[in-house]
């Protein structure tokens, strides 16, 4: 526990002030983030990093996470008659063309299953941490501390409420989660949430009844993001996805239930 602690208090640390800071900050951590993920991905499928569809993978994050300042680079390379049309649409078809191609240029050691789980990985890092750019710097730091907040106190309440009251168990795939704590970490986050929507107004985009249930919405989306990466652990046959959050485990264990609720905050046009 005191380890989880002291690493807590330095990772909030950081990203507190740059996601507070936003602009190039939280993009350049969002990248950093997203790559240390899709890392996770391929340690997990012991799998070196230092391959041809991470590599792919890796630009096509990039790609995501920041289309513009990229795309402005790429089309002065460009002729005229080209740049007008290419856009990140094409870009990724063709990425995605790549990483097949890579299954004959390997001769098959790098498989189409390798290829379906990178290509896969590419979507959900890139997606989620670009909405996190997305959420900061098309909205604000007080919009972007609201999701937080939800995901953070439907977590925490999930995990307090399921030690004291849980007695059914939620799924065979998180076999310490219960209907008990979800439950409780919902309602949680619908309180806090339902006041910080009071105590700033700018937070609300819709009527207060609506915001309600967005919060109810993303509170529940959160905790299928957090089993969506139970399932995954557990198919890969690992208890954390990685070590660089010493007691915590890794990127993906931290960013989970973010990754899925971030891009709703998008759909939900909350920015």
């Amino acid at each position: 526990m005191r380890q989880r602690v002291i690493t807590a208090i330095w990772a909030l640390a950081i990203f507190l002030p740059t996601i507070y800071f936003g602009g190039w900050a939280i993009e350049v951590l969002a990248i950093l983030l997203a790559l240390i993920g899709l890392s996770e991905f391929f340690l997990m499928r012991k799998r070196i990093v230092v391959s041809p569809d991470f590599i792919v993978a890796g630009l096509g994050i990039v790609v995501m996470i920041l289309p513009a300042g990229f795309y402005g680079w790429l089309k002065s390379w460009l002729p005229n008659n080209v740049s007008h049309w290419f856009n990140i649409t094409e870009f990724l078809m063709v990425l995605f063309m790549i990483m097949l191609v890579i299954t004959v240029t390997s001769k098959n050691r790098i498989n189409v299953e390798d290829i379906a789980i990178s290509t896969l990985a590419m979507a959900y890092l890139g997606f989620g941490f670009g909405a996190l750019v997305l959420v900061r710097n098309q909205g604000s730091f007080v919009k972007l501390l609201f999701v937080l907040l939800i995901v953070w106190v439907t977590d925490s309440g999930a995990y307090l409420i399921g030690r004291k009251l849980g007695k059914h168990k939620l799924t065979p795939i998180s076999p310490n989660k219960t209907w008990e704590g979800s439950i409780g970490g919902t309602v949680s986050a619908v309180i806090v949430g339902t006041l910080y929507c009071l105590a700033f107004p700018e937070v609300q985009a819709y009527a207060l009844w609506r915001m309600i249930l967005i919060i109810l919405i993303l509170s529940v989306v959160g905790q299928f993001g957090d089993l969506v990466e139970s399932a995954y652990k557990r198919y890969f046959g690992v208890k954390d996805s990685g070590k660089i959050l010493p007691g915590h485990g890794g990127i993906l264990d931290r960013f989970d239930s973010l990754l899925f609720v971030l891009p709703l905050v998008q759909i939900f046009g909350l920015i």
